[in-house]
């Protein structure tokens, strides 16, 4: 961290963007092309969000590359060649920074500095915002890119500072990598991010102990090197692929089915369900009928189809059952992609814990303890996720009118208009914020909305000569509604996952994305922006 510099000066900038992933960048871009001066502001030495924290062992991304980059250039699709279905996080970092680089964006951020506060000045209508380096800033507008998982948390067992050995967390990896050769690891979790760690670990580790509260639904990936062929026909339809996807459920070229699982007899439907599990990828299951998230019966026959997956493959059946998801319907926590994940508890070094029946009950020394049992490590693994959609944002100290707190109006819950904006917090946008498509989308398809969106707003703003917006309480309280309301069509709530904020002790449990869909969503922005910002109230400088 840099030495804290004169606070004295305040530098104007008509927008302070907070973040530079995959969001922040684009926003810069996007502001510079509009003839804004603007500034962001990052907590790491680089770019790329997601894809500079997390590093640990076999990080990729669950949605194919094709899909997973940005749509705004032209020139950037043809020029990038992706080398895998489903690129690593080393690959995805260079695409990253390729962006930066090619769109000289790198001279409008500041690395190493982390936001700590964002204050509304009702005197001058401005944005106060003040970072651990000692800077400060007025902006007109403040636009949160901070990511829907990127406040990493650490289960605050008893005694978790006492451990003697090396501990990392899956979101906060070492930059030059770790090396767990000869060692006993435990690994706490399995997300995602621990079923992509689990076999690369095991692989090195003298042994590997996972200790596993609840199981997760895995498919495999499927990865592998593009064909060039293949590659060559996606970039000369780069630009119907897009926007097919821009109106699509989920932000990608997936094809909606239009049967439901009961339709087809059980023969047709298991062929089906084994093609699909072959070919590999996220919707490989789930996505094979229209009714598998909103038809309990329908869920439980795909559910049983990879239980069924879990038993053939993992050798000890004890171990099998531990392995199979049957607290809550496939899909309503996200999915994960593996490679030989179940295949790794056939290893001999690898040991199931089951935590659910035995809890963690405190971290020693020189390893951790459960409630019938002590394990030795030399090091542990958090795969524990994160505080989902709301934290990176209200762990920044934002105010807004009288001082109103943003974790404090969402102490029971996220309250937003479209996921963008909150009633109080004038002049203030989130990226792909709670009660928005976000997480249940291909993140980046869902990002360029939100960024020529709010561009959109402030360009409209500036040509009306108008200052500020906010929307409006009746609005707010719709939006909210209808997010509820819709999310409650589906088997979603059903399950204590992070979308509900379930993953952090005393949060209260929402629903928090938008399940309408990508698509629906984009065509109720564009609704709302075509009649003048409807739900908004806008004011000039007055």
């Amino acid at each position: 961290m840099s030495e804290a510099r004169d606070t004295s000066e305040v530098r104007d900038v008509d927008v302070v963007v907070v973040g530079a992933g995959i969001a922040g960048l684009y926003m810069l871009h996007r502001l510079r092309g509009l003839g804004f001066t603007s500034q962001v502001i990052e907590a790491g030495e680089g770019v790329g969000g997601t894809w500079f924290w997390n590093r640990y062992p076999g990080a990729r991304v669950d949605i194919e590359s094709t899909d997973y980059s940005y749509s705004f250039s032209p020139e950037l699709e043809q020029e990038w060649e992706w080398s895998e279905r489903f690129p690593t996080q080393p690959e995805l970092l260079r695409y990253i920074n390729h962006v930066a680089d090619r769109f000289q964006l790198r001279d409008g951020i500041q690395f190493n500095t982390r936001v700590e506060s964002a204050h509304f000045d009702e005197a001058t209508g401005r944005w106060d915002v003040r970072t651990d380096t000692g800077d400060r800033f007025s902006a007109q507008f403040c636009v949160m890119a901070t990511g829907c998982l990127s406040d990493a948390k650490v289960p605050q067992f008893p005694g978790v500072d006492s451990f003697e050995g090396a501990t990392y967390h899956t979101g906060r990896w070492p930059h030059e990598g770790v090396d767990f050769t000869g060692l006993r690891v435990g690994i706490i979790g399995t997300g995602s991010s621990g079923i992509q760690s689990i076999p690369l670990i095991a692989a090195q580790a003298e042994h590997l102990y996972v200790f596993q509260r609840t199981p997760n639904f895995s498919i495999p990936a499927r990865n592998g090197q593009l064909d060039p062929d293949y590659l060559a026909e996606v970039k000369a339809n780069y630009r119907e692929r897009r926007a097919i996807a821009k109106l699509s459920v989920g932000g990608t070229n997936a094809v909606r089915p239009e049967k439901k699982v009961q339709e087809d007899p059980d023969e047709v439907r298991n062929a089906i369900y084994e093609e699909r599990w072959q070919a590999g990828g996220l919707g490989a299951i789930t996505g094979a009928y229209n009714n598998t998230i909103v038809d309990r019966e329908a869920n439980e026959i795909a559910a049983e189809f990879v239980r069924g997956k879990i038993r053939e493959t993992v050798k000890d059946p004890a171990v099998a059952e531990l392995l199979c998801p049957r607290d809550y319907p496939i899909g309503t926590k996200r999915i994960c992609l593996d490679t030989n994940y179940y295949e790794t508890f056939n290893r001999e070094n690898v040991t199931l814990v089951d935590v659910k029946r035995a809890p963690i009950v405190e971290v020693l020394p020189h390893g951790l303890r459960t409630d019938d049992k002590g394990y030795e490590l030399d090091a542990i693994v958090y795969a524990t996720g994160f505080d989902a959609m709301t934290g990176a944002l209200t762990g920044i100290d934002i105010q807004g009118r009288g001082g109103e707190k943003l974790a404090e109006k969402w102490a029971d819950g996220p309250r937003t208009y479209l996921g963008i904006a909150s009633v109080g917090f004038p002049n203030l946008f989130m990226i792909t914020g709670p009660g928005s498509p976000s997480v249940l989308s291909n993140m980046i398809t869902s990002i360029e909305q939100h960024v020529d969106w709010v561009a959109d707003y402030v360009t409209y703003l500036r040509d009306h000569n108008l200052t500020h917006f906010e929307p409006l309480p009746e609005a707010e309280d719709k939006w909210v509604e209808h997010v509820n309301e819709v999310a409650h069509r589906t088997l979603y709530p059903t399950a204590a996952s992070w979308y509900m904020g379930a993953n952090i002790p005393g949060k209260t449990r929402v629903f928090m994305p938008y399940v309408g869909g990508v698509g629906t969503y984009r065509l109720l922005c564009d609704d709302i922006a075509a009649k003048d910002y409807e739900g908004f109230v806008l004011s000039g400088a007055s």
